[in-house]
């Protein structure tokens, strides 16, 4: 065989296995932390919460975000309103980033940013 065409077709089989693998990855640990990135992207303020307060907004129908179960401890992250938030006694403020803080609560709330008005 030509080596040139060799040398291509190695470089094809090269890009074939590395998308392969990025694609298997994708529901895996790969995918976690952009997934945790997406969620906080959203999120205004960041409170740690008791698991008594946690299974309060669970059963009040909030629903936990899927990328808070992908790690071990699997963590409850929950959307609430600003007004919820401050309802709760035991919530503690940390900062919305990939933080210390942030990645050893195993119970979060999040506050969204406020969404626009329509009149701007």
């Amino acid at each position: 065989m030509n080596p040139v065409l060799e040398r291509r077709l190695r470089q094809l089989r090269s890009r074939v296995l590395v998308r392969s693998w990025d694609y298997r990855q994708r529901r895996h640990a790969r995918g976690a932390w952009f997934r945790l990135r997406r969620v906080l992207a959203e999120a205004a303020e960041a409170y740690v919460v008791s698991s008594d307060a946690a299974r309060q907004l669970l059963a009040e129908g909030h629903r936990p975000e899927s990328a808070g179960a992908e790690f071990q401890p699997p963590k409850v992250i929950v959307f609430v309103t600003p007004e919820r938030a401050a309802r709760i006694p035991d919530a503690r403020p940390v900062p919305v980033r990939l933080g210390g803080e942030l990645l050893i609560a195993d119970h979060l709330i999040l506050v969204p940013f406020a969404a626009p008005s329509p009149e701007a």
